[in-house]
């Protein structure tokens, strides 16, 4: 679809590349001839940096609206999005596609996001005032370009009327981290998506093929010294030197700034997408309704793909299938969205349900008027022993792991995003399983899972993930999402206050954002599988109370997981029952 926003946990095959994910459409080149493409048209921002676009339009003298995209891969090689803009302009539209600051045909330094919220209010507002715009804009892209939209809403520029901001983030503490835990992928985007253009600029030789640094680039002790970055991502190190809920992130937070866009929102994502997805699409869309009350003018789209929408007919998630029911046509669904709010159609868009979520297993889309999905009920699994039970333990119980930061638990399909076979994860030295019995009828759930873990720890810090799967009858283990919400440091249980652990004192954490729409069929099974580490899309914790950004020393610990009476661990399900769906139409 767009370009992406990062290589992540997805890895090269699909997420280092510059263009990411082709959409649905075919280039239109028995039409290429009604649109004319003005190339590096100049962009002046605020303080005097040029940056430059290309500018698609139909060969006429009328005003027409406009979509703004802005991308920091590069404008002329962003083939999904340019198919994006053909369309567009024989729907009525110009389309601005713009290099961000610091990038191929633009000048000036590039400091990622940090730049975006002027740049992108500067832009808006010149496309707003040109000769053949009418004054009404939008804005259009996934990942970065989806970032670069939510960074200059919350700028409130006065002509921006609507934007779909696909696969993004509402907070950087689900981005830059995880819920504490600090995320690795950065120095593969940076690598593969950023690096080159840097050394062009640089007048420097190419760097070496990814897969011979990453694992230098990983495993550095301390994180800030990755080498190879000081001159073509220096921002790379300053980032490491702001820990988790470091009040400098703000200038990235979202999450209390809603009320200062009254541009209509389609938030979209995916259940398979990068972690900060889910939680930027929910968190945004129920932000902005909190924020707006009756009047809302905004919608959420969650689908059943990783990051990046597929073309139509693609079925699959990594290994799993969902049905030929779970494509959409994303370039339409774009542009019915702008048509409706950009150039005031009465198309029917602000009638339809706000909400539309596919749930896997049943392979089907419902729709909601709000999320959570109304008729969700609260189902609780205790964990107990090997078992997940519906009836909570009277006797206590425990089950110890272990963990050490130079033998951490290694992702076996890194670099492969969506749903794999992950059977093989089973109860050894550093994991504790648990498992219900076979489901005797088939169970919903839709919505945010809710872990819960009682540990003591014989050290000052440790991370702790909690993976969900949906176990078949032939023994297939599906994950239920990408890595990221599911971990938490335990330090930062409080969040934004940082407190080290006291050794054999009991804590509970909380991981309340496991976000999924799953159906485990009659005769599946749910497992969880608890472990400190998922390398290498995501840091180590060095278990010494330091940060892995400037420790150089590491110690193993002992995690002893408490069930049962006193402390109790569990997860608690949003079942959805069927009689409470409310099915899309086919």
């Amino acid at each position: 679809m767009s370009e992406r926003r990062r290589a992540t946990r997805s890895g090269a095959s699909m997420l280092h590349v510059v263009t990411g994910l082709l959409l649905a459409a075919a280039p239109l080149s028995a039409q290429d001839s009604t649109v004319v493409v003005d190339s590096n048209v100049a962009i002046p921002m605020r303080d005097g940096v040029v940056l430059r676009a290309d500018v698609y339009h139909a060969a006429d003298a009328t005003r027409h609206p406009v979509l703004v995209y802005r991308t920091p891969y590069g404008k002329h090689v962003a083939g999904a999005a340019q198919v994006t803009a053909r369309k567009a302009v024989q729907r009525g539209y110009v389309v601005v596609m713009q290099d961000v600051r610091g990038r191929y045909a633009s000048a000036g330094d590039f400091l990622p996001y940090q730049q975006e919220g002027a740049d992108g209010y500067d832009t808006i507002e010149w496309a707003a005032q040109q000769t053949w715009s009418n004054g009404s804009v939008g804005t259009f892209g996934l990942s970065y370009p989806g970032a670069v939209q939510w960074l200059a809403a919350v700028e409130s520029p006065p002509h921006l009327k609507a934007m779909v901001p696909a696969m993004t983030f509402a907070s950087p503490m689900q981005f830059w981290y995880s819920n504490g835990v600090w995320d690795l992928s950065w120095l593969s985007w940076i690598w593969q998506n950023i690096a080159p253009d840097r050394w062009h600029r640089l007048g420097m030789p190419a760097g070496a093929p990814w897969d011979s640094v990453k694992r230098d680039m990983r495993t550095a002790i301390p994180l800030s010294a990755a080498p190879g970055l000081d001159r073509i991502a220096p921002w790379y190190y300053e980032w490491l030197h702001h820990p988790a809920y470091d009040p400098w992130w703000s200038w990235a937070d979202l999450t209390h700034r809603y009320a200062r866009t009254s541009a209509a929102v389609l938030n979209l994502s995916a259940w398979y997408d990068d972690a900060y997805g889910p939680h930027g699409a929910i968190n945004n869309f129920t932000g902005l309704v909190t924020a707006r009350g009756k009047d809302q003018a905004t919608a959420l789209i969650m689908g059943p793909w990783a990051h990046g929408v597929p073309r139509m007919g693609r079925t699959m998630v990594g290994e799993r299938e969902y049905g030929a029911a779970g494509g959409i046509d994303y370039d339409e669904t774009v542009l019915r969205w702008m048509d409706r709010y950009v150039r005031g159609i009465d198309n029917g868009v602000d009638r339809e349900k706000p909400v539309r979520v596919f749930v896997l297993g049943t392979n089907r889309w419902i729709v909601a008027d709000t999320w959570p999905v109304p008729g969700i009920r609260a189902e609780t699994l205790w964990m107990h022993g090997r078992e997940l039970t519906r009836a909570a333990a009277s006797a206590a119980d425990t089950v110890r792991i272990s963990s050490d930061p130079a033998r951490p638990v290694e992702n076996q399909y890194e670099g492969r995003p969506g749903a794999h076979d992950y059977r093989a994860i089973v109860p050894q030295a550093s994991v504790a399983v648990f498992e219900t019995a076979p489901f005797d009828e088939d169970v919903s759930i839709v919505g945010a899972m809710d872990a819960h873990v009682s540990i003591a720890v014989d050290a000052p810090d440790v991370d702790i993930w909690v993976k969900v799967f949906d176990v078949a009858p032939d023994g297939t283990a599906y994950n239920l999402m990408s890595p990221g919400l599911d971990v938490l440091r335990a330090s930062y249980r409080d969040k934004g206050k940082r407190e080290t652990l006291r050794s054999r004192r009991i804590y509970d954490l909380s991981l309340p954002d496991l976000f999924t729409a799953n159906t485990f069929l009659r005769g599946h099974r749910l497992r969880v599988a608890i472990m400190p580490s998922w390398f290498p899309e995501f840091s180590r914790n060095p278990q010494t109370g330091d940060l892995e950004a400037s420790s150089i020393r590491s110690r193993p610990a002992n995690v002893t997981i408490h069930m049962g009476a006193g402390f109790p661990s569990f997860l608690v399900l949003p079942v959805l029952p069927r009689s409470a769906m409310l099915f899309a139409e086919p």
